[in-house]
C-alpha cells in the first residue's frame, strides 16, 4: 500500500469533510506505517499530529518529517518550516484512527469483536465472554485493564483502550495468531478520543454508570455521552448488551439497533433464578429467550452476577450454544484484583485483593463482603491522585459506613501530597468516626498498613484490599516503585501463620 492510496481512505470515510491530498509523487511512496508519537516516525510513515491537553502534536511535525514521514495529518494549518505533504482534516483522531484500521487490512471485519464498555465489571465480563467464546470453539483474543492476550501470549497492559494504532496492531496480531473473536474493553476516554472509530463491533455492551473520571470528562452527562458512543458506532445488525437495572440504561435501548437487555430487579431478556452468595462461589439459572442455562462460577457476589448475565446475554445474542456458556463460565478460575481470595483454608481469617477505585465500587465490594464476614470487616484503601477529587470523601464515608475497621492509606498519589490526599478521604469517615459506627486510622505507607491490618486481624475478620487490584507498581511523586497488594498480603498471612505456630 503507497501513502496516496493509505490517505484515500480519508476522501472515503471521513463523512461530510473534503479533504484534499496534495499531488506530490512522493506519496506514491510505500507506507511503512502510521504513527501519533513523532519520535516513532521513520522514512515511509503518515505521522497524525493529535491536539493534546499538554501539547498540540503539529508542533512535532517537523521531527516528523526529518525523521522521514512524508505525509503530515494535522487539524492545524502548514507550518513554513514543513516540506512533507501536509493534510488538513478537521478531526485528526478520528483520521488517525480511520487511517490505522486501513493500514493494518481492517482486521475487525474478520473477526467477532465485541467492545464492552461501562465504569464497573469491564474487565471481568471480558474474561468470562473469552472464556465462553474459547468453550465454543473460537479462539479469542483480549484487550483490556488487565492485560493483552493475543493466542498465547499475554502482555501486560499499559492502557485499558490503547490508541488507535495500537489498537488496530493488537487486532492483527489476533487475527494472525488465529483468533476469529476480540472481547475488549472500551474506555470513556477512547470512545471521546475516537480510539476506536473504524472498528467493526459485532456486540457492544453497557455494564453500568457511576461517578468516576470527572476530572477528564468534567460531568456526568459527557462522562455518559462518551459511553454512548459506543451504542452509536455499532453496525445496524450488532446486538446492544444492556443492564437496564442502570438508570442509564433505557436510554441506550432506544439507541441501540438491536438490544439484548439484562437486569435482576427488572424485566428483562436475561434474568438470574434465584441467588445464594458464599466465598466458594455463584450458582443459578439465567433465563434467556433461547431457554433456561444452568450457571456454576467460581466468582463471588452479586456484582458479578451482573458480569456473568452480561456475558451471558451477549454470548446468547451472537449464537452461542447453551453448553459452550455454561462450560464457559465454569471453567473461569477467577480474575486478577477481582475480588481475589489471596488467604487459604488453613488461615483464621479472610484476605482479598479488589481493584474497587470508585464510592460505587467500593460499596460493591462491601455489600458482597458483608453477608460473608462472621466477625469484624477492615477495609484497606486510598485514592489516586491528579484524578478525580470529588469522590475522595464519598469513598471515605462508604468505607466508614460499611466497615468495622478502616485503614485509609495511599494508593497512586502521583504527584500530589499523599497525606492532603488521606486527609480528604478522611472528611467523608468522619462523621461516621463521631458516631461511633467504625474506627478510622491513617496510614500513608500501603505496605505497613496491609501488615498492620493483616497482623492484627482477629480470627474470623474479613481482611479487603482495595484500590489496586492487579497493578504491579505504586506511583509516588512522579515515580514508578513496584507494588503488589498480593504479595505483600501473602507475606503478611505467612508472617501472621509463623506467629501462631510460635505462640
Amino acid at each position: 500500500m503507497t501513502v496516496r492510496e493509505l490517505l484515500s481512505a480519508l476522501t472515503r470515510d471521513l463523512k461530510g469533510e473534503q479533504v484534499a491530498l496534495p499531488a506530490d509523487a512522493a506519496l506514491d511512496v510505500p507506507c511503512s506505517g502510521v504513527e501519533y508519537d513523532s519520535r516513532k516516525t521513520k522514512p515511509g510513515s503518515v505521522f497524525v499530529a493529535l491536539p493534546g491537553q499538554k501539547a498540540d502534536g503539529a508542533a512535532f511535525a517537523p521531527q516528523a518529517a526529518a525523521s522521514g514521514a512524508v505525509a503530515i495529518v494535522s487539524e492545524r494549518p502548514r507550518p513554513e518550516n514543513v516540506t512533507a505533504a501536509w493534510i488538513a482534516v478537521g478531526n485528526a483522531r478520528l483520521a488517525l484512527a480511520l487511517l490505522a484500521s486501513e493500514f493494518f487490512g481492517h482486521p475487525s471485519r474478520r473477526m467477532q469483536v465485541v467492545g464492552i464498555t461501562g465504569t464497573n465489571g469491564k474487565t471481568t465480563t471480558s474474561y468470562l465472554l473469552q472464556a465462553i467464546f474459547e468453550a465454543a470453539g473460537t479462539p479469542c483474543g483480549l484487550m483490556g485493564t488487565v492485560a493483552y492476550r493475543i493466542g498465547d501470549r499475554q502482555i501486560a497492559a499499559t492502557r485499558t483502550t490503547p490508541e488507535a494504532p495500537d489498537v488496530q496492531l493488537l487486532m492483527r496480531q489476533m487475527l494472525d495468531a488465529g483468533c476469529r473473536a476480540c472481547v475488549m474493553e472500551v474506555s470513556s476516554h477512547a470512545l471521546a478520543m475516537h480510539r476506536v472509530d473504524g472498528i467493526h463491533f459485532a456486540a457492544g455492551v453497557f455494564t453500568n454508570l457511576t461517578r468516576d473520571h470527572l476530572d477528564f470528562h468534567q460531568d456526568m452527562e459527557s462522562y455518559f455521552a462518551a459511553k454512548r458512543r459506543l451504542f452509536e458506532i455499532l453496525p445496524p445488525d450488532a446486538p446492544g448488551v444492556i443492564n437496564v437495572d442502570d438508570p442509564r440504561g433505557a436510554s441506550l435501548v432506544d439507541v441501540a439497533h438491536r438490544p439484548m437487555t439484562y437486569a435482576i430487579n427488572r424485566d428483562a431478556d436475561v434474568t438470574p433464578g434465584p441467588l445464594s452468595f458464599a466465598f466458594d462461589g455463584l450458582t443459578f439459572d439465567v433465563r434467556m429467550p433461547q431457554g433456561v442455562t444452568h450457571v456454576t462460577s467460581k466468582l463471588v457476589g452479586r456484582p458479578n452476577v451482573y458480569n456473568i448475565l452480561a456475558a451471558v446475554a451477549t454470548a446468547a445474542a451472537l449464537g452461542v450454544g447453551v453448553d459452550a456458556i455454561e462450560e464457559g463460565l465454569h471453567s473461569l478460575a477467577g480474575v486478577p484484583g477481582r475480588f481475589e481470595l489471596v488467604s487459604s483454608t488453613g488461615d483464621d481469617i479472610t484476605v482479598v485483593v479488589d481493584y474497587a477505585h470508585t464510592d460505587d465500587a467500593l460499596r460493591n465490594l462491601l455489600e458482597t463482603a458483608r453477608p460473608l464476614a462472621s466477625r469484624r470487616l477492615i477495609t484497606v484503601f486510598g485514592a489516586g491522585g491528579d484524578r478525580d477529587r470529588t469522590k475522595r470523601p464519598l469513598m471515605g464515608m462508604v468505607a466508614a459506613r460499611m466497615s468495622d475497621v478502616v485503614v485509609i492509606t495511599s494508593d497512586n498519589p502521583r504527584t500530589e501530597d499523599p497525606l492532603r490526599i488521606i486527609e480528604e478521604v478522611k472528611l467523608g469517615a468522619e462523621p461516621e468516626m463521631r458516631q461511633g459506627n467504625a474506627e478510622v486510622i491513617a496510614m500513608p505507607d500501603r505496605r505497613q498498613a496491609i501488615l498492620h491490618s493483616i497482623d492484627r486481624a482477629s480470627a474470623g475478620d474479613v481482611v479487603l484490599i482495595a484500590g489496586k487490584g492487579h497493578e504491579k507498581y505504586q506511583e509516588i511523586g512522579g515515580r514508578v516503585t513496584p507494588f503488589d497488594d498480593v504479595a505483600v498480603a501473602h507475606e503478611a498471612l505467612e508472617a501472621r501463620r509463623d506467629k501462631s505456630r510460635v505462640g
